[in-house]
């Protein structure tokens, strides 16, 4: 048979319009095609650590809750660079999310090196307390630098370790003292101590300890014992300077992409892995300072009164830093806190 004029003809507009209409309605609605986002995430942490442990669980809960409409890429061990870095590409959007030091939040918002100020906090309660307390201000300092507070990452107590016996200020002056390049707080606590510290990375540091460029060290057990540094000391003081801190950040930009539900997610299951994480930092650093006085000779400060004034003229001078009235309000609120704490240990 020979057909007069082409097949398309023999079908009308309307047959085309609703076979149009029936493939749009089966592509919304395919079980294989919905959107995904992708958040980067970048750690110093190696891959082992309770801290890549936790933060796995929370990615793997997050994609489960969301069917999969949000997935983690986690790059652990520093692979994409320091914190600088991380920040500088989050910044471009290369990464989206990490957990990060006090150095590390500094260059985000300085008001957050605060609570890096030596001898802020006595225990963990105040701490805790602080942190409840500020929390709306807090996010809403890095909600304004462009990041979302997913939760605290603590890092631990800070100690002094060294080749030389030191127990009191006036034996900073004979010390060959490494801090962290680009560390304010630590610097200007170091210097009121009496000696003139060495800026390095960290990655120079255990270099710098053989050639005999430094001979004191300080920093948490976390970090202090997967690098190696005690076993080229001698000593470690007995006296926590201060308690350093950490936080889990998401990028702002990627985060007002997300659903509302997606959003709630996010937040509740932050709140529940990284508050468990802090629990968990703090076993670690209790088992950890054990460690470092079974290995090194302890040392008990003398004139502890000393330190305290001397680094109370810290923290007042670093108000350049992080600023004289968020310095203010929290030593106002640890004050009442303390107060309130010795009136109801006498009742």
């Amino acid at each position: 048979m020979k057909y007069s004029k082409p097949l398309t003809s023999y079908f009308s507009p309307f047959t085309s319009y609703f076979s149009l209409l029936t493939l749009f309605i089966l592509l919304a609605f395919s079980p294989t095609i919905f959107c995904q986002t992708i958040i980067k995430f970048a750690t110093l942490a190696p891959e082992g650590t309770n801290w890549v442990k936790v933060l796995r669980e929370f990615a793997k809960d997050v994609e489960t809750q969301t069917n999969g409409s949000i997935k983690f890429k986690i790059y652990t061990g520093g692979v994409q660079g320091d914190e600088k870095d991380i920040i500088r590409k989050i910044k471009t959007g290369q990464i989206h999310a990490s957990g990060f030091t006090g150095v590390g939040l500094g260059e985000i918002a300085k008001e957050i090196r605060v609570l890096d100020a030596p001898f802020l906090f006595r225990n963990t309660d105040e701490i805790d307390y602080i942190y409840s307390k500020f929390d709306s201000e807090f996010r809403n300092i890095f909600e304004k630098n462009g990041f979302i507070l997913l939760g605290w990452s603590e890092i631990g107590d800070v100690y002094l370790l060294s080749k030389k016996n030191v127990s009191k200020p006036s034996d900073f002056s004979k010390l060959k003292l490494w801090v962290w390049e680009g560390d304010p707080v630590a610097l200007k606590t170091f210097e009121k101590y009496g000696t003139k510290p060495i800026p390095l990375s960290i990655a120079d540091v255990m270099t710098s300890i053989q050639t005999g460029m430094i001979d004191s060290v300080y920093a948490t057990p976390a970090t202090i014992i997967p690098l190696g540094w005690h076993s080229k000391m001698t000593y470690i003081l007995d006296m926590p300077i201060t308690y350093a801190t950490g936080a889990v950040l998401l990028s702002k930009k990627i985060f007002d992409k997300l659903s509302n539900d997606e959003k709630k997610i996010i937040t509740t299951l932050s709140k529940k892995h990284f508050s468990n994480l802090n629990k968990i930092a703090r076993d670690d650093n209790k088992k950890g300072i054990n460690l470092l006085k079974s290995k090194l000779k302890v040392l008990k400060p003398e004139n502890i009164k000393e330190f305290e004034e001397l680094s109370k003229k810290a923290r007042e001078e670093l108000t350049s830093v992080y600023g004289k009235e968020i310095l203010e309000k929290i030593e106002k609120e640890l004050f009442e806190f303390r107060n309130a704490k010795t009136k109801n240990n006498k009742n």
